[in-house]
């Protein structure tokens, strides 16, 4: 395997975030329709175009002259709580190592790199959902199972 090079993406970076984040919505997901296809590729550049560096911070590694995984660390500022007292915490999303460089301990140097940078923000708390693969890598960096009085819900706003 090519030496990887972990890094944080920048704009110039963005066509490869795109590639990177269809390829989790497919493999987390299932398939999807061309139209929902041709929709994230014409919409997700303008996203990370806007956001990219500011509320959404993407861990890299680099490889062959391509990214070939990614941590993206949304940044939220919610009114304080004893629990943030700061009011930032961050959300996980899109954790996604292509399969050839998988096993490596790839994905677990980026989350090291996303909680070191956390903790370096001020950041409050992180969250994330777990996937079964997911899970011991996340338990590894220090993410525990959130016990909770409530229970999460979903307010659909558009037909399925």
């Amino acid at each position: 395997m090519q030496d990887v090079v972990f890094d944080v993406a920048d704009k110039k970076d963005i066509d490869e975030l795109v590639r990177l984040r269809i390829a989790y919505i497919l493999e987390d997901f299932g398939p999807i329709s061309e139209d929902e296809k041709k929709n994230m590729e014409e919409r997700l550049p303008e996203y990370f175009e806007r956001r990219l560096g500011k509320e959404i911070v993407a861990f890299v590694a680099r490889a062959e002259e391509r990214l070939v995984a990614s941590v993206l660390l949304l940044i939220v500022e919610k009114p304080m709580n004893p629990n943030i007292p700061n009011g930032l915490c961050g959300d996980v999303l899109s954790v996604y190592t292509e399969e050839a460089y998988r096993g490596h301990g790839i994905c677990s140097t980026l989350m090291k790199n996303m909680v070191d940078y956390a903790k370096k923000e001020g950041l409050s708390r992180v969250t994330l959902s777990a996937t079964k693969d997911g899970y011991p890598v996340y338990k590894k960096v220090g993410f525990v199972e959130r016990v909770s009085k409530y229970t999460d819900m979903t307010l659909p706003l558009r037909e399925e």
